[in-house]
Order: structure tokens, then C-alpha cells, then sequence
């Protein structure tokens, strides 16, 4: 074994969403980073059930809390990521799925806001008569340097 590129002691990784075909609205888990140095979320989203458009749509929505009860929506200074990442999030969303969606993509978004808690949405709108597969993950780094262990 080479410890220094074990990196499986080196994070904690929680369910944002369980893997599911979602055609409604989930109810999000409230997840603690407070012990983390990073916190990542990889969002996995399979073919779409249906083809998406601005009224079936399903929109991903990031939300944070210091307190773990009052919970508001992250803006673009909270995050960093990837082509994915819209340039501009308004209202929490860090995506939106408004076209077909074809191909399953993983999308892997830097929370750096600096908040205790996170909650991941995905808000359906529209007629979704058949479930697109969802899974979201958030991935908390080194934890044992802020005393998790």
C-alpha cells in the first residue's frame, strides 16, 4: 500500500440525492460539512425520461444554512465548477435541465461559502410521466485535519 495516494481516508462522502429515476420533487437531506475542509457535490444525472423544456424542466437547487434550520439559496461566490456551472446562479439554481438530455453527464461542484449545511433540490416543473435517473453526492475532504476522526 502507498499511503500518500490513499485518498479514501481522506474524504466522507454523503448522499445529497440517493441514486433514483425522479419524476417529482425529492425530499432534500440536510448534510453537515462543518467538520470538512472542501465539500464537492457531483451531481449524476442520467438520460432524460423525457425531453426537457422550459415548462418540463427539472432545476438542481443548492441551498446552505449556518444553523441547519434557516436555509437560503447559494449565490455564484459560494461555488466554483465546472462547464456545467452556470455563470450566473439565480435563485440557487446550479442547473437546469430545459432540453433533451441525451447523454448522462457528472457534474462536479466547489462549495466555498463557508456555511455548516447543505441541500440539494431537484425541483421538477411540468409533466414528467417517466423518471430521469438522479444521484448527487456531496464529497467532504480531509476532515480528519479538522478533527472528524
Amino acid at each position: 500500500m502507498t499511503p500518500e495516494r490513499d485518498g479514501a481516508h481522506r474524504i466522507v462522502v454523503l448522499a445529497a440525492i440517493a441514486a433514483a429515476a425522479l419524476a417529482d420533487d425529492n425530499t432534500p437531506a440536510a448534510v453537515d460539512v462543518r467538520d470538512a475542509c472542501s465539500a464537492t457535490l457531483l451531481l449524476n444525472i442520467g438520460v432524460g425520461g423525457i425531453t426537457f423544456s422550459g415548462t418540463n424542466k427539472i432545476e438542481f437547487v443548492l441551498t446552505h444554512s449556518e444553523d441547519g434550520v434557516t436555509y437560503t439559496n447559494v449565490a455564484a461566490e459560494d461555488l466554483i465548477g465546472d462547464e456545467y456551472l452556470p455563470a450566473t446562479i439565480t435563485g440557487g439554481i446550479v442547473r437546469a435541465l430545459t432540453a433533451a438530455h441525451a447523454d448522462p453527464t457528472v457534474q462536479k461542484i466547489g462549495y466555498i461559502g463557508g456555511k455548516a449545511w447543505l441541500k440539494l433540490l431537484a425541483d421538477f416543473s411540468g409533466t414528467h410521466g417517466t423518471g430521469t435517473p438522479v444521484a448527487a453526492l456531496i464529497v467532504k475532504g480531509d476532515p480528519a485535519l479538522q478533527g472528524a476522526y
